[in-house]
């Protein structure tokens, strides 16, 4: 197999259900596509590691799984963070220059987020990512990128995502039990929201809401900046739970039933449609498709009925301008965008990740958001970073040349 190569982008996603691996390289500047695995997850409780041994042994196997696709040996990871335990809040920061009015220089704009950032927060509480909502510079807001500008006084209005240090340390060791190091977290619902979103939904305002096994993930653009990252504690899972026990079925019987035929609107499914089902006894029966729905609907109401009142919440439910973009695994459900659309009156479709060059034609699958995002996002903040080491040598040079 061939060694690992520095252009290789790598990213973990551990999921409830799902344990997922995805491989991608930059060729002359052109991110593709070079391999991934995914498994079944084991060892995950409610959306958290729960087991560290079994839960390695998934991550393994889908990283031996998009080795083999790839070629290469892969030891080094980005991994998702999601789940309940995710949240976000707002803050502010600035300072004002001390030699009065002069160029804002990176150094400047880094100590107005460190100012930002210095809230007290929960000892358990670890940052995820530092994401600046506006800059203002002399009571001019709106600003995006206030480096090169003049000014006398710099502030920041930033949104800040944590999430459980527990929850994190958990997934980076069992990543590394896995043979993986893990270099950099990030958070799920924004990775996804980097391989689902227009440019137009950021700055009208948009709500991402990826849909997992046992929670929720949302993530709110206004004005082409994050406003709001939360959690609910519902997710596809909970649908299957109440069809296996509504039925009287294994959950994987239910699962199965859940995507064929589930719809979360009772109304869209023919009164005398019915089908024939096997109990756990083995007798066949028939089973009213619309019995199927009548079980599933009040679930998906349920769902709508926490994300509102989280976008209540965070005082963005009048900043959808765009609406609601569903996405993840658990929002294939039929009937899904309906329910949206009724519960948040806003409209609804569809989150479809963009394809990577050379990527099969199954992973352009809402269930695969997250991973193509985090390899997107990867790639964008290491471009980031090149280009921002690039300048600054440029400047260190002509400070050489000057001098002399």
């Amino acid at each position: 197999m061939a060694q690992k190569q520095d252009n290789l982008i790598v990213v973990l996603d551990i999921g409830s259900a799902w344990t997922r691996v995805l491989a991608a390289d930059v060729n002359e500047g052109v991110l593709r596509y070079r391999g991934h695995g995914a498994v079944e997850s084991v060892g995950m409780r409610k959306g958290l590691i729960a087991e560290l041994g079994p839960a390695a042994k998934a991550v393994r196997a889908a990283s031996e799984q998009a080795e083999h696709v790839a070629r290469m040996n892969i030891d080094e990871c980005v991994a998702g963070v999601g789940g309940p335990h995710v949240r976000g809040l707002n803050t502010n920061g600035g300072f004002q220059l001390s030699r009065g009015m002069r160029e804002i220089t990176h150094e400047d704009v880094r100590a107005a987020v460190d100012r930002a950032r210095a809230i007290e927060r929960p000892p358990d509480r670890e940052i995820l990512h530092l994401l600046p909502r506006q800059f203002i510079l002399d009571e001019q807001p709106g600003i995006f990128d206030p480096v090169g500008m003049v000014g006398a006084r710099l502030e920041v209005e930033l949104h800040i995502a944590t999430c459980s240090g527990s929850a994190l340390q958990s997934t980076v060791t069992c990543a590394n039990r896995a043979g993986l190091e893990v270099s950099e977290a990030v958070l799920e619902s924004l990775a996804s929201a980097e391989c689902t979103l227009s440019a137009d939904e950021r700055e009208l305002g948009v709500c991402l809401l990826d849909v997992g096994a046992h929670s929720s993930d949302l993530a709110v653009f206004f004005e082409g900046a994050v406003a709001y990252t939360a959690s609910v504690p519902i997710g596809g899972a909970h649908f299957t739970n109440d069809l296996a026990i509504g039925l009287q079925l294994p959950l994987a019987q239910a699962e199965e039933l859940k995507r064929q035929y589930g719809n979360a609107v009772v109304t869209a499914v023919p009164q005398l449609a019915t089908i024939e089902i096997t109990n756990p006894q083995g007798a066949a029966a028939t089973l009213p498709l619309r019995m199927i729905a009548e079980i599933l609907e009040p679930r998906a109401r349920e769902l709508m009925y926490y994300v509102k009142e989280s976008l209540r919440h965070g005082g963005v439910m009048e900043a959808l301008g765009a609406g609601c973009v569903l996405t993840g695994g658990g929002s294939m459900l039929a009937g899904m965008l309906d329910v949206t659309e009724s519960q948040l009156r806003v409209p609804a479709r569809a989150g479809l990740p963009v394809r990577l060059p050379q990527m099969p034609v199954d992973l352009n699958h809402p269930a695969w958001a997250a991973a193509i995002g985090m390899v997107l996002y990867t790639h964008r903040t290491k471009m980031t970073r090149a280009s921002e080491d690039h300048s600054l040598r440029a400047k260190l040079r002509a400070m050489f040349a000057a001098s002399f």
